[in-house]
Formats: structure tokens, sequence, C-alpha cells
């Protein structure tokens, strides 16, 4: 009986494992966003215009996908909330998140957006009743302060760098940007431990597209904006939230939040190699600190849950 308990054990810290890399391998697909997008906003296309083709492309991807692997039907009980999911944790974080960067700046906006851990651990804590330890908090901790380090140690030619006034409208507008984040995971989580990921993203982020569609600018673009645009979508969102979903079938809500915020470490790397942009040493540790939180996590998703619990 005990080594069939062990073996079980050892089973489920596995998959837990593989669940956290494919986390850690959205959060690299993702870190593209900025660096790609910024190829098409260059090309005329407003920001709101990628995110809805974005969210069209991807539900097109996504439904062809579940199709091709012949994925369950989504469950009918689930069809309203993973519209839901769409709106609210990909539409309306679209909407917000360039609202903040447009009233103060992408490093504050960056700060906001990236309290989601936070805003995961209580709602987690609260809405889906998991247990967070002393060293999750940590961990937690750890990485919302690099993601602030990180943050502010970003530069640029203008000689405003650096400096952003902190008005209502970017806190407002920042704030909804984290929880909505936020309720990406906490919404995600269930819906994906009941349904094939590719029909719940399909549903979603066709009612993203919907929900985006007033903000579309309609006229011809170049095609370097569509091979940006096509690369959004393929890489940044069907790869990415294919395996954060599939990641998020095996892992607590507030630990993949946490391993998430890996991203914007990786975006500053991304916007390094492709963009020439150097991070000051205040960063630097930032991203130190950041990492050291992704490893803590990682490392309690080896311990099995039977021991955490004693």
């Amino acid at each position: 009986m005990t080594r069939t308990a062990d073996g079980a054990s050892a089973a489920s810290s596995a998959v837990s494992r593989m669940g956290l890399w494919l986390i850690v391998a959205a959060a690299v697909q993702w870190a593209m966003l900025g660096p790609m997008a910024r190829v098409a906003f260059a090309e005329g296309v407003s920001a709101l215009t990628v995110a809805f083709w974005r969210a069209t492309l991807g539900a097109l991807l996504f439904a062809a996908h579940a199709a091709f692997t012949q994925a369950p039907a989504l469950h009918r009980r689930d069809r309203w909330p993973a519209a839901l999911l769409g709106v609210a944790g990909m539409a309306v974080m679209y909407v917000t998140y360039f609202k903040s960067v447009q009233y103060g700046g992408a490093a504050l906006a960056a700060i906001l957006l990236y309290a989601a851990p936070v805003w995961v651990a209580l709602g987690a804590h609260f809405l889906l009743r998991e247990r967070v330890s002393v060293s999750e908090a940590g961990a937690l901790a750890l990485t919302l302060l690099g993601v602030v380090l990180v943050a502010l140690s970003g530069r640029s030619a203008s000689p405003e760098a650096g400096q952003f006034a902190v008005t209502w409208p970017v806190l407002l507008f920042g704030t909804l940007s984290g929880l909505s984040y936020a309720g990406y995971f906490l919404m995600g989580r269930p819906l994906f431990g009941r349904n094939a990921p590719s029909r719940v993203l399909a549903w979603a982020l066709a009612a993203a597209a919907v929900v985006l569609l007033p903000f579309v600018e309609w006229r011809m673009h170049s095609n370097t904006a569509w091979l940006a645009i096509g690369f959004l979508a393929v890489v940044c969102t069907f790869g990415a939230y294919l395996c954060n979903a599939t990641g998020l079938r095996s892992v607590a809500a507030s630990r993949a939040a946490t391993v998430a915020t890996l991203e914007p470490v990786l975006a500053v790397m991304a916007a390094w190699l492709v963009w020439g942009e150097r991070l000051a040493p205040l960063g630097m540790f930032g991203a130190l600190l950041v990492v050291a939180g992704i490893v803590r996590s990682a490392r309690r998703a080896e311990v099995p849950q039977r021991d955490v619990a004693q």
C-alpha cells in the first residue's frame, strides 16, 4: 500500500513539474509579444486592431486544433463561463492594459499588470479553497518585488525616461488589467480541468474577438504587418495559451501565476536581443529576484502533497 501511495505521489509530482515547464514555455512565447507587436505598430496598425486579429486568428487556430485532435465538445454548462473567460480574462485585459500604457507609460502599466499573482493568491484562497503556504507567499513576494525593479529600470531615449505620473486613470486601468489577468488564471483552471484546452480557448478567444470588434480599424495592411500579426496569433496566442492551459490542469492557480511572472524578465531579454535595449543594474537585480521566486515556487511542486500537508 505504501509503495502504491509513493508511486502515485511520484507520478503526481512529475505531472506537476511538467505543468510548470509548460507554463514556463508559455511565458517564453508571450515574451515575444512586445517585440513582434512593435513591428505591426510600425506598419501603422493600431494596438486594438492587433488585439482583435490576435483573438480572431487564435480562435480559428484552436477550433482547427480541436477538430484535428477530435477533442471532446465543450460541456454545455461551461459555454457561458468560457465566454466570460474570454471577455473578462482576455478582452478586458487587452483594453485596460493598453489604456494604462497610454496614460502612465509601460513601466507603471507592467507593475500594475503583474500584481496579478497577489490577486490570484487571494482569489485562489477564497474562491478555489487553495492553501497558500508561507513558502508560496515568500515566492510571491520575491517575484512581485523583482517585477517592480525590472519595470522601474526601463530607460528610453526620451528626456522623460523613467518619469511617470501616478494618476487615477492609470491606477484604475492598471489595476483592472491586473485583476483581469488574475481572472484568467482563476476562471481558467476549473474550465481546463473539465474540458479540452483547445475547446475552451476557441470559445473564449471568439468571445474576446466579438468584444474587441468595435475597436477595429478596417483598412489595408502591409505584408510585414500581416506577418507580424500571424506570428502573434500562431506563437504568442496559439502556442502560448495551449501550453499555459495544459499546464494549469496540474498546477495550482497561485503557483502558475507566480511562474508566469517570468514573462517580463524574458521580455526584457527579447527587447535587448531584438532592439538593443539594455537592462540597468537595478533591473538585473530584479530579474534575479523573479528567477529566485520561480525556483522557490517550482521546488514546492516537487514536494508530494501529503508531505506538504504534514
